[in-house]
């Protein structure tokens, strides 16, 4: 990473682990990043190797363990990370120690920590990728829609859901597609202040009913081509464009929608496909 991102980074972290005893606000990890809400969960996951959710159970945990064992009763330490109930706590910090908190107090109980992380600059790539930057006018999309939740952990299971019941439609796309942006698109809107998932396709043709129309915003993307098994290709993609080629790159993530490109005919496990990034200049670059 970039000595600017990796203090943006590590100054979001600072806060989480500031506020692992009281409410932790998305909006104020991503505004410290420089990113969205969305952005910030979806590059923790794949800087970290586990999910924000996940890391921030695990972080309170830990250090409600530590309370534990200096004697501190269980509703108190309950209630201090968040849990309005004895019940709910007992359940997660089983989940993370495998005992029940009113047993961390006892000596020989085998307890887990998971220490705080902080990003570095590490070299990486030795895989080549080639990439376009492209700037485009905004342009209609048609096609089906459905709301997403900003918890990345939700989102990762309702698109791969969303595809699953839209498959056996796909070849109604077709011929409303423009000829001149072939191509499936999957378009998150991901900037917004509620985040819709498109499966659609560029078009200038009339919507039909059950459909949902959209105008992605111009915007200047970073584009990336790939090939090979659905779903793995493109999220191994996706995750080497965000934690190999954006850190360096002189660019940060902009308030613009991702869009995926299938290029293949609708249902092929062996796509081509591009990932689009959208992008701007950091400040002062």
């Amino acid at each position: 990473m970039s000595v600017d991102w990796l203090n943006d980074w590590n100054r979001a972290l600072d806060h989480l682990e500031e506020n692992l005893d009281r409410e932790i606000k998305l909006e104020e990890l991503g505004r410290l990043a420089g990113c969205s809400v969305y952005h910030f969960q979806r590059m923790f996951s794949y800087l970290a190797g586990v999910s924000l959710k996940e890391y921030i159970r695990r972080r309170r945990m830990t250090r409600a363990a530590a309370d534990l064992r200096k004697g501190e009763k269980v509703l108190d330490v309950a209630l201090r990370y968040g849990y309005d109930s004895p019940t709910a706590f007992n359940r997660a910090f089983q989940a993370v120690h495998g005992v029940a908190p009113s047993l961390a107090k006892q000596d020989g109980v085998k307890l887990k920590a998971f220490p705080r992380i902080r990003f570095k600059f590490v070299l990486k790539g030795d895989t080549e990728m080639e990439y376009q930057i492209v700037q485009k006018e905004e342009f209609r999309i048609v096609g089906f829609r459905t709301p997403i939740p900003k918890d990345q952990e939700e989102s990762f299971q309702t698109v791969p859901k969303f595809w699953g019941r839209v498959g056996p439609r796909l070849g109604e796309l077709i011929p409303l597609m423009d000829p001149e942006m072939p191509g499936v698109l999957g378009v998150c809107t991901c900037h917004l202040e509620q985040n819709f998932y498109f499966i659609a396709v560029a078009s200038k043709i009339r919507v039909p009913e059950g459909m949902e129309e959209w105008t992605v915003p111009a915007a200047t993307w970073a584009v990336f081509s790939g090939q090979g098994q659905q779903p793995t290709a493109i999220q191994e993609l996706q995750k080497r464009v965000v934690t190999e080629w954006l850190p360096d790159s002189g660019y940060e993530w902009a308030q613009a929608p991702d869009v995926e490109v299938y290029l293949n005919e609708p249902g092929a496990r062996e796509q081509r496909f591009q990932v689009w990034l959208p992008i701007q200049k950091i400040t002062g670059q």
